[in-house]
């Protein structure tokens, strides 16, 4: 008795979701990618402007914030 040959699952186009045919809607997708670049331009800049204030990179900065949060438990 031979194994049953694996059958592989219809591949789905893009967007289209599991229950339904309907597609992903894309507009809101361009939203939300803006919001993020531009809240992950403004993290970039936060960690600029507090190297230049504290004088610590980034490792610096990491190690400060785990040593005061480990000094208020």
């Amino acid at each position: 008795m031979g194994r049953p040959a694996f059958r592989y699952e219809k591949p789905e186009r893009f967007g289209e979701s599991l229950t339904t045919a309907r597609p992903w809607n894309r507009s809101a997708l361009t939203d939300v990618e803006r919001l993020n670049g531009r809240v992950a331009m403004l993290g970039f800049v936060a960690a600029v402007v507090l190297e230049k204030l504290t004088g610590l990179g980034i490792s610096g900065q990491l190690g400060a914030a785990l040593r005061w949060y480990l000094q208020l438990g």
